[in-house]
């Protein structure tokens, strides 16, 4: 009998879970993750429109409404992205703006959950979930300031992080235990597609009975494994050209260093050797993902490098 697979869960996203049917699985993974119940009311809209042709989308792969009338923002990033954070910060306050009014007070601004979930070494750290929210201590006293509002003649009061966007940064490639928890049920299945059958986590169980591999038609199980094969040529094309890049700058830096002879000679050298090596890596990379069919302005954004500079090859 053939061992169960599974569909990878930045597919299910894109494809599946945006059916009220499939809510439980998203569902199960915020309850998980956010240590409360979460309901989904409504999937909104994923792509922001624009007003201007120079405006940004927002690019998250899920937009969801829970049962508090939070915006959840879900989104997988493969590949690496030279500004990475700055365009989730982005993407979390384009999506507050769109969901207030002009004329509408301020207290019906929503808060925001961004949840990322990453296949890219982002930063460094040694945990494979982090959590970030604002809050504001004193700078003397150290204690932690609660705002206070008088709206029709009653008291309310709330911390900023009751207020203010929550940031989750899943660092798959990071999971290496055995999963012991719910979470990290999730966070396994997220890396591997594997769903075990005495896993119990809220939304695996779902996920185990609605998204197998082969309950999919020919048709759509052939573009998921394009997609998954186009996703790890992207990986191994950025990845050799990051290294050979440092391989060669380095190289070549510590050959005119020791021809120089001088201390001074081999910083320039090792400087000239990096930049030399990862100008032509970055012409190689440019030239090894269009040859792959990705498109400039997919390049652009995963890479950082200007739009000529890619046209030009």
């Amino acid at each position: 009998m053939e061992k169960e697979r599974y569909v990878m869960f930045d597919w299910a996203m894109k494809r599946m879970l945006r059916d009220k049917a499939n809510f439980a699985v998203l569902e199960g993974l915020l309850t998980v993750l956010l240590g409360e119940k979460i309901t989904i009311l409504e999937m909104l809209e994923s792509e922001a429109n624009q007003t201007h042709e120079d405006d940004k989308f927002n690019r998250v792969d899920i937009k969801a409404k829970d049962s508090k009338g939070d915006i959840i923002l879900v989104e997988v990033q493969n590949t690496r992205e030279v500004y990475y954070l700055e365009r989730v910060l982005y993407g979390v306050a384009k999506a507050i703006t769109e969901h207030i009014s002009l004329g509408e007070s301020y207290g019906q601004v929503k808060k925001v959950i961004s949840v990322s979930i990453l296949y890219f070494d982002l930063g460094k750290g040694n945990d494979y979930l982090y959590h970030g929210q604002t809050t504001f201590k004193g700078v003397h006293t150290g204690d932690c300031l609660e705002l206070t509002t008088r709206q029709r003649d009653a008291i309310v009061r709330k911390l900023p992080e009751e207020i203010f966007p929550e940031y989750y940064l899943i660092r798959v490639n990071e999971f290496n235990s055995v999963a012991k928890t719910p979470l990290e049920e999730w966070i396994r299945y997220l890396k591997t597609g594997e769903i075990r059958p005495d896993d119990t986590a809220p939304g695996l169980p779902e996920a185990r009975s609605r998204l197998r591999y082969y309950d999919m038609d020919p048709i759509e199980r052939h573009n998921y494994d394009e997609h998954i094969n186009a996703v790890m040529i992207q990986n191994d094309v950025l990845e050799n050209a990051r290294l050979e890049g440092l391989i060669e700058g380095r190289a070549e830096g510590m050959e005119q260093g020791r021809a120089e002879g001088m201390e001074q000679g081999r910083a320039e050298g090792m400087e000239q050797g990096r930049a030399e090596g990862m100008a032509q890596g970055r012409s190689e990379l440019i030239a090894t993902m269009l040859k792959n069919g990705v498109a400039p302005a997919d390049i652009a954004r995963m890479t950082g490098l200007p739009m000529d500079e890619i046209i030009q090859g």
